[in-house]
């Protein structure tokens, strides 16, 4: 190979990069990257940066001095538009087509919008430096705090009540229409025990509701319509409803795209030299024997690393690694520290093992079938993290609970 491509200039494709100059790639690599930054790190977007508290500086994944000893060719405000695996060429919206002998896909995923979303002042999605500094704006451009409402109770909705609550003093509404918040993460039950917290904090968590309409004057919202007539007022509303994989550039057949650009075990496509990282990525993890898309943190440096590690080993005529690893994430959360370790079904048991709820500090495991599933630890990060190995040795249940019962409360 000569010239490697790498689509996605966030954590994904980051990490691509360095991984194909530390196993010694020493060709042309081409960074694309939407977005006018330099890569920079999500998770801060909806917490430190969102406050205030931290910068722009603080947010960047690397200096500039040590992303030039890369030696990367950027290309960055300028979106990938289309694909040609069969002559490997890559068109960007800037009219650049861009040749290439291995190609790293690692665009991850765009806000989902709500049907029939008005274009109104006040309305915000957070995935992106630009949706951080407009809503960051907003909160603080006011003379009294505002009424936030926060459509979504998953991660990215909870992490942006918090923010909104403190430090800047809103009076804040999270509408769900599920159960329980976070129900798809960590299930009904450690849902509403994580949702304590802001319960404490005085965020208003509403579930079982339905949204029909975000209603405005003409230029800025006035407030979200529920299903049964009610109106909840509102000065800033945040959608926070998940994403959509940023696949709608990838028109080339030959690539199979559902939920994500399909992978096998080792991250690559259905075409020779094409790999994809992070939450584009829908891959088979043979340690849960199942396929699975997964939009958290870790995985994306991990896989972005093991990606360009197999297109190398490929190129070299040897065997490329599956990738089979525990997923890991973490929210902050007021004073709380969420962390999940492994992967979650509607039907797992689960138990609390250390620390207790009524504390808003507790491990929970999750088990099914036999089998240890998962673990969920809040403000217990010590007590959560050796169940990590555990799910990396596709422990029992019965071998978790034997190990939290040595490890004691």
């Amino acid at each position: 190979m000569e010239h490697v491509v790498v689509v996605g200039s966030s954590l994904a494709g980051l990490r691509a990069c360095e991984t194909l100059r530390t196993e010694g790639f020493t060709g042309t690599i081409t960074m694309v990257g939407s977005e006018p930054h330099l890569p920079y790190d999500r998770p801060p977007l909806s917490k430190k940066y969102l406050s205030g508290e931290w910068n722009t500086e603080q947010i960047a994944l690397r200096r500039p001095e040590s992303l030039g000893e890369l030696s990367l060719t950027l290309k960055l405000g300028a979106a990938a538009v289309a694909l040609d695996t069969t002559a490997q060429r890559l068109q960007l919206a800037d009219g650049t087509s861009l040749g290439y002998d291995g190609l790293v896909i690692a665009t991850g995923a765009n806000c989902r919008k709500l049907p029939g979303q008005p274009n109104l002042s006040g309305i915000h999605e957070l995935r992106t430096l630009g949706d951080a500094d407009a809503l960051r704006a907003d909160l603080s451009n006011r003379t009294s705090p505002a009424r936030v409402v926060v459509i979504g109770a998953g991660f990215i909705g909870l992490e942006v009540a918090a923010t909104a609550r403190e430090p800047y003093g809103c009076e804040v509404t999270v509408l769900e229409g599920l159960p329980a918040p976070l129900v798809r993460g960590l299930g009904a039950e450690m849902g509403n025990a994580v949702a304590l917290v802001h319960s404490d904090h005085g965020v208003t968590i509403r579930c079982g509701v339905q949204v029909s309409a975000i209603e405005g004057d003409g230029s800025r919202v006035t407030g979200v319509r529920l299903g049964s007539g009610e109106v909840v007022p509102a000065d800033i509303v945040v959608v926070g409803i998940g994403v959509v994989p940023a696949t709608e550039w990838l028109t080339d057949g030959r690539i199979e795209v559902r939920d994500g650009v399909v992978c096998d075990a080792t991250l690559r496509t259905a075409v020779p030299g094409v790999y994809a990282a992070g939450d584009i990525a829908r891959w088979y993890n043979g340690l849960y024997g199942e396929e699975m898309r997964v939009e958290h943190w870790t995985t994306a440096a991990d896989q972005g690393a093991a990606a360009a590690s197999n297109l190398l080993a490929v190129s070299r005529g040897e065997e490329p690694k599956a990738f089979e690893a525990v997923p890991f994430f973490w929210s902050d959360q007021f004073e709380a520290r969420v962390q999940y370790l492994g992967r979650a079904a509607g039907d797992d048991e689960v138990r609390v093992v250390h620390g207790s709820v009524d504390d808003r500090k507790f491990v929970a495991l999750y088990g099914s079938k036999g089998r240890f599933r998962g673990a969920l630890g809040v403000t217990l990060p010590k007590k959560l993290m050796p169940y990590r190995k555990l799910l990396q040795e596709r422990a029992s249940w019965d071998d978790a609970l034997a190990f939290a019962a040595e490890k004691g409360n």
